[in-house]
């Protein structure tokens, strides 16, 4: 029987203050550099899940809401919403704060899947995600459709046999 794992055990917050080095010319956070930070706390959360060896399959649409600017605080929260086989997909949530001003704002939000490999780099079963807030329950509900989704454009999955995408146009 494979085991499982609250979403609560997943989550990990990782905190950054935007230097000087990672900004571009107009003293805003790099794009680059916000998705590498994004990176490595989704798998510091997806490696909390499985306790195995992570690598990203894929990023899903970032997009970017509001600038962030040269000494803002940076503060990214991730959980896994859902396991599947080997893989899992990690919901991440960007706040920046601008201390002096007393100002925190939402940037980004992104899912991000990995894969859980063992040290020969094989992909390996993980936990299964349970869900207990009602936050949690809607992303957990809803990740299959976003895997489905991801598989059909990654052209890994036909459109036909995407039976969760089916359910919305009908």
């Amino acid at each position: 029987m494979k085991k499982s794992k609250k979403v609560s055990e997943s989550l990990v917050t990782m905190t950054e203050l935007v230097l000087p080095n990672d900004t571009n010319t107009l003293q805003n956070l790099m794009g680059g550099r916000m998705m590498h930070w994004m990176d490595i706390v989704a798998a510091i959360s997806a490696q909390r899940h499985s306790n195995r060896i992570v690598v990203t399959a894929s990023v899903d649409n970032v997009s970017f809401s509001h600038p962030i600017r040269l000494g803002n605080v940076v503060t990214l929260k991730a959980k896994v919403t859902r396991a599947f086989n080997s893989s899992m997909e990690v919901y991440i949530e960007v706040l920046a704060e601008d201390i002096p001003g007393q100002k925190t704002l939402q940037s980004n939000t992104a899912f991000y899947t990995f894969v859980a490999v063992d040290q020969l780099g094989n992909p390996i079963d993980v936990p299964e995600a349970i869900p207990e807030t009602e936050e949690e329950k809607g992303l957990f509900d809803s990740a299959l459709r976003r895997r489905q989704l991801r598989l059909v454009l990654a052209g890994r999955l036909k459109p036909e046999d995407a039976t969760e995408l089916k359910l919305l146009f009908q």
